[in-house]
């Protein structure tokens, strides 16, 4: 038995009486289990009062309800079964003791101790979530004893070389049951963590993995194929359903990049010939991204849709970054086309020199011509092929062509984009028009070696 409260006696004596004490008391006890509260009345020597009546009441939501009327017996004591709350404001008791011609009144308040219960919280989920999709983890909180726990139950997620932090709240219902949806983006661990109660212990589920699965298929390179010399990050990640084409001017923060690396003085388009264009494509893992290459005002929506077929087709790109993030290069005289090359990336207009033959200007520099998938389509420069020479023999039905025939290079056709040198320059396209003609004058100077 423990003490519920401080005795307390409350009345002034009228004559020379002795104050009425009350004392509460009662077991510990599960919540929603009967405990015995037992009430003990003396005056203040200690001398039990017998046959005393007393109110007991308690506390039920912020009101006080009478939960009836017991009498002391011989040792000054009366007995009452109450049930536990859960709700721990309803556990405050109080007994009341009117008084008689010897005993001063009396009023003693008491909380029935709760014993709390082990608890016991889960969390469920799919073991994988294809990319973009989301799914639903689900909370069952519940006490050792199978009791529905209802409350707020914190959802923490963990992203590999992550901490955990906190990602959600789940209120469980009166069936100890909630739900979240999630969309995670990569692989990812999730725990729920159930808060003590006042009645119910603190819990940790254990740990759910997800896997992230790519909405696409990723590709399947040759065995023994090189990787690409420059790693570069995963571009952002797709915006927008489909290919989501957006061509737009520069903007000053782009034209601030460029300038000093893939334009220059002497350059001859400028900032107001050029685009930006921007569009979804499929990478080699099977994810959507979003890339961006700069083309001229001519070229830039022809290039851009032939872009958008490849998406729509499932025709994977390695990696589509301005050049201008690989910065200035002296041998190049312009954007560091060696650099974007050895990093498999897909671009457009960079004013430079052609690769391998210093002192001739490329096509590139006047925003027409496209190079598609570098790493896997080398170049056969005038000084030897890059980036590399075990992809110039090979080809692959996504992403590596040596013939006209091969998708990719009949898709270009279809916007205007002749494969001018063929095995000669595998990688490059340049806008032609539906006529298949060079467009305008003031172009680049004619070639039909060493021109990229």
């Amino acid at each position: 038995m423990c003490a519920l409260a401080l005795t307390l006696g409350l009345g002034a004596p009228v004559r020379a009486a002795t104050s009425t004490v009350l004392t509460l008391t009662a077991p510990a006890a599960y919540a929603d289990d009967v405990t015995t509260l037992t009430v003990a009345a003396t005056d203040e020597p200690g001398a039990p009062l017998v046959g005393a009546q007393l109110l007991l009441e308690r506390q039920t939501g912020g009101a006080w309800q009478a939960v009836g009327t017991v009498t002391t017996g011989a040792d000054g004591t009366a007995s009452a079964d109450l049930a536990v709350s859960r709700v721990a404001a309803d556990n405050v008791v109080r007994a009341t003791y009117a008084g008689d011609a010897d005993h001063p009144s009396a009023v003693q308040e008491g909380t029935l101790p709760t014993a709390p219960r082990a608890g016991r919280v889960s969390l469920s989920g799919p073991k994988a979530v294809v990319d973009e999709r989301s799914v639903t983890l689900r909370v069952l909180w519940r006490t050792s004893n199978g009791q529905p726990v209802a409350g707020d139950v914190r959802i923490f997620r963990r992203v590999p070389g992550g901490r955990w932090t906190g990602y959600d709240v789940v209120t469980t219902g009166a069936d100890g049951r909630g739900a979240v949806r999630v969309t995670p983006r990569t692989d990812t661990r999730w725990q729920a963590r159930a808060p003590r109660l006042s009645w119910v212990a603190a819990d940790r589920s254990g740990v759910v993995r997800i896997d992230n699965r790519p909405p696409g298929e990723p590709v399947a390179l040759p065995k023994g194929a090189p990787q690409p010399r420059i790693k570069l990050p995963a571009q952002r990640r797709a915006v927008g359903d489909g290919a989501h084409l957006s061509v737009a001017p520069i903007s000053d923060a782009v034209w601030a990049q460029m300038v000093g690396a893939t334009w220059h003085s002497g350059c001859p388009v400028g900032r107001s010939g050029l685009r930006i264009v921007r569009v979804n494509y499929w990478d080699y893992h099977g994810y959507r991204r979003r890339g961006e290459l700069v083309a001229s005002v001519d070229a830039a929506r022809p290039m851009g849709e032939a872009l958008a077929e490849m998406y729509r087709r499932e025709l994977p790109i390695r990696a589509m970054y301005r050049v201008d993030r690989f910065g200035w290069s002296g041998r190049s005289r312009g954007g560091d086309d060696y650099a974007s090359m050895a990093a498999g990336n897909t671009s457009a207009f960079n004013c430079r020199d052609v690769t391998g033959r210093p002192g001739h200007r490329s096509p590139h520099s006047w925003g027409r011509s496209l190079d598609v998938n570098t790493w896997e389509n080398p170049y056969r420069s005038a000084q030897g092929i890059v980036p590399n020479t075990w992809w110039q023999p090979r080809s692959h039905k996504r992403v590596a062509w040596r013939s006209s025939s091969h998708a990719v290079v009949r898709l270009m056709a279809r916007h205007g984009l002749r494969w001018t040198y063929g095995n000669g320059d595998t990688q490059h396209f340049d806008y032609v028009g539906s006529g298949g003609k060079r467009l305008a004058a003031g172009g680049p100077e004619a070639c039909s070696q060493f021109c990229d």
